[in-house]
């Protein structure tokens, strides 16, 4: 691994945007260490386990997550790649192939790494029903461990609305996010001053869009001189205003039990948290280029994009395996937030980032780009296409609801007004799946 990740960052186009890859390392990165922190794991009197979360035990703490809730750095970061492969790919793609193309270059290292996690998973899960087994921690884990799929879910939408709002954006630039930042704030408006029901859900789609479009204005060169900082400002000034004087909680993430969460369904506080963050991570942009130009640094984070999602999907299975071994062990679980919980933080977190670099080493090859194909004209690929992830991501989605528990029970969640059961989510996801992959007509290269 050490030679091939040498050769590849040797051989970086000159012209290559490396801040781009350490912001996507780093916003994967942040995520999972946010995660092994913020379990709150106890064992009752009655030997029950319960997972909670350290925010809820210490509110004050709710505040490190307008820093440290990066994720729409991640998909800023998306928009900038999509809009660059689209238009790559369109330049060299036939035109009734370039829709599925697009599709499968991108999410290939995706979805790969994605369907392998969820067939490790459900075949565990179903042998642990079958077998009568259960208790415990097993049963927290098999409902825990598929919750980062929901990132997966958005993921797949932001791929496949790229091209209808790329054209947006070439048409109309800032009026098309202007667009989408007004169509977020009229569902939050809707939403809590009307009652509507329901509506709260197509932020989603409003939200995650619109930080997915600055991606696209960062491709064409319109955030630099004085925007980030306008950006940082106007985004920070506008989530602590909603905060302090709307509906919204302090916490940018998923607290247990809140009645309002700005972030399942997103709120309009979350752009503009999302807007602050995109801000403040551009105007590092010059000495991180410049840290950058080191070529140890530099293979560091080419080694980490070359693992990252396969890491991101398994980091919840390292840090509830661990906590399995400490309940098998005996060993004490101080309360949370305690003296002694605290100085037992950097153990389990050594212990999950080891046994996280494990489960990578397993699974890293799924994630490994196969053969470039040659692309040749293939009508009605692109419905096939939009029909596979469309699958894909309602699949993935209900997925993340419903966990991997009770797999022969019909267990159900609600998926914006469908309930669905952990089988049928799998099955769409594998569906989808194979329709992206299938969709194109190609021939390998030679």
């Amino acid at each position: 691994m050490g030679s091939s990740v040498r050769e590849l960052a040797e051989k970086t186009p000159t012209g290559r945007d490396r801040y781009i890859d350490l912001l996507r390392v780093a916003s994967l990165g942040t995520v999972v260490i946010g995660h092994w922190l913020m379990a709150a794991v106890t064992v009752g009197d009655d030997g029950r386990t319960e997972v909670g979360n350290l925010l809820a035990v210490v509110p004050d703490l709710q505040l490190l997550t307008w820093a440290l809730q990066i994720m729409p750095v991640f998909f800023f970061v998306g928009g900038f790649s999509h809009a660059l492969s689209y238009r790559s790919l369109s330049r060299k793609a036939p035109e009734g192939s370039v829709y599925s193309a697009f599709l499968r270059a991108r999410l290939q290292r995706l979805l790969r790494p994605t369907m392998v996690f969820i067939g490790v998973w459900g075949a565990a899960a179903l042998a642990v029903q079958l077998l009568g087994e259960g208790g415990a921690l097993l049963d927290v884990t098999l409902r825990l461990v598929a919750q980062p799929l929901w990132f997966i879910g958005i993921y797949l939408a932001m791929v496949a609305f790229t091209p209808p709002l790329l054209r947006l954006h070439e048409r109309y630039g800032w009026g098309a996010f202007g667009g989408l930042v007004l169509a977020a704030g009229a569902v939050d408006v809707a939403r809590f001053a009307f009652g509507v029901p329901y509506v709260e859900f197509l932020n989603f789609a409003f939200v995650w869009l619109a930080v997915h479009q600055l991606g696209f204005l960062r491709a064409d060169g319109r955030l630099r001189v004085r925007m980030p900082v306008a950006m940082a400002v106007a985004g920070l000034a506008g989530a602590a205003a909603l905060v302090a004087f709307g509906p919204y909680p302090l916490s940018m993430v998923g607290m247990p039990g809140e009645r309002v969460s700005n972030m399942a369904p997103p709120t309009f506080a979350l752009l503009c948290h999302g807007v602050w963050l995109v801000g403040a991570v551009e105007l590092l942009r010059g000495p991180a280029t410049r840290w950058l130009a080191r070529p140890r640094v530099w293979r560091g984070v080419v080694a980490a994009n070359g693992v990252s999602m396969t890491a991101f999907l398994w980091h919840l299975t390292a840090m509830l395996g661990v906590y399995g071994v400490l309940i098998a062990a005996d060993v004490p679980l101080p309360e949370p937030a305690t003296g002694a919980w605290w100085a037992q933080v950097p153990l389990r977190m050594g212990a999950a980032a080891a046994l996280t670099a494990l489960l990578v080493a397993a699974f890293r090859r799924f994630e490994k780009p196969v053969t470039e194909r040659e692309f040749t004209r293939a009508p009605g690929a692109g419905p096939v296409a939009a029909a596979g992830v469309t699958l894909c991501l309602f699949g993935v989605l209900g997925l993340s609801m419903v966990g991997f528990g009770g797999l022969l029970e019909g267990r159900t969640a609600m998926l914006i007004a469908v309930r669905v059961t952990a089988p049928v989510a799998v099955g769409m996801a594998l569906v989808g799946w194979l329709l992206v992959e299938r969709a194109p007509t190609a021939r390998r290269w030679r």
